[in-house]
C-alpha cells in the first residue's frame, strides 16, 4: 500500500529534532507543518523573511499580507521574527537552518537533484532551492517514487536542470526511505511501505540502490 501525501510528510516529520530550524519547500513539503510532534519546538524559516511561521490560518485569521515563500497565506507562532530576504538568505547560506525538506522531479544515485524547472515550460524562477541545498545541514526530499506516467523520478543521472550535485540525504516517497551513505555514493533501502516488497522499490527505481540488511516498515 503506497504511503499518502499526509503520510510521507509525517514520516518527514520525524526527522526533526527539539529546536531545529527548518525550511519547508513549495508543495507537498509544507504539509510537515501539520505533523510537528507535539511538545517539540520547531522553528519554521521562509526565504520571503520569516522566522516562526505557525500554523496554517483559518479563514477568519488570514492576513493576505502574511505569506510564505510559495505565498500561501501563514500566520506567525509567538516570538516570530520578521527581516527582508536578504538576512534570510544570509541564514540559509551561512549555514544556520538545520533542516530543509524539498520536493524535486529527478533525484539521481549520487544525490544530485533537479526540482526547479522543465525546459519549455515557463516558471516563476528558481526560488530558494539552489542556496538551500547548498547551505542548509540537512536535505530530505519528499515526493511520489514515480511521475504521472509511471516513470521512475530516482534516476542514475538526472535529464533536467539540476537543482544541486551530491546534496540529498534522505528520500521518502509513498514507497519507501532511502537514505545516503556518503562513502558509497548510493541510497540505502531502509523503510518500506506497508505491503511493498524491496523487490518492488528496486524494480520502480531507475538508479542502483542497496538494500539494507535491516529494512522495516515505515511506521504510520
Amino acid at each position: 500500500m503506497a504511503l499518502t501525501r499526509e503520510q510521507i510528510t509525517k514520516r518527514a516529520a520525524a526527522e526533526l529534532q527539539d529546536g531545529y530550524i527548518v525550511n519547508l519547500g513549495i508543495g507537498m513539503p509544507t504539509l510537515v507543518a501539520n505533523h510537528i510532534p507535539e511538545g517539540m519546538d520547531v522553528w519554521l524559516q521562509s526565504e520571503n523573511g520569516l522566522l516562526g511561521i505557525g500554523p496554517f490560518p483559518t479563514e477568519d485569521e488570514i492576513d493576505a499580507d502574511l505569506i510564505n515563500a510559495g505565498k500561501q497565506t501563514i500566520t506567525a507562532r509567538p516570538g516570530a521574527s520578521y527581516f527582508s530576504s536578504a538576512e534570510s538568505f544570509e541564514m540559509i547560506r551561512g549555514g544556520h537552518i538545520d533542516m530543509c525538506i524539498l520536493g524535486a522531479m529527478e533525484v539521481s544515485q549520487e544525490g544530485d537533484i533537479a526540482n526547479w524547472m522543465i525546459p519549455g515550460k515557463m516558471v516563476k524562477g528558481m526560488g530558494g532551492a539552489m542556496d538551500l541545498v547548498a547551505g542548509v545541514r540537512k536535505v530530505i526530499v519528499t515526493m511520489d517514487h514515480c511521475n504521472k506516467k509511471g516513470q521512475t523520478k530516482i534516476v542514475t543521472e538526472c535529464s533536467l536542470p539540476l537543482t544541486g550535485k551530491n546534496c540529498i540525504d534522505q528520500i521518502i516517497t509513498d514507497l519507501c526511505v532511502l537514505k545516503m551513505d556518503n562513502q558509497k555514493k548510493r541510497f540505502v533501502l531502509t523503510e518500506l511501505a506497508p505491503g511493498v516488497s524491496a523487490e518492488e522499490v528496486v524494480e520502480k527505481t531507475g538508479a542502483e540502490i542497496i538494500v539494507g540488511d535491516d529494512v522495516r516498515e515505515v511506521a504510520v
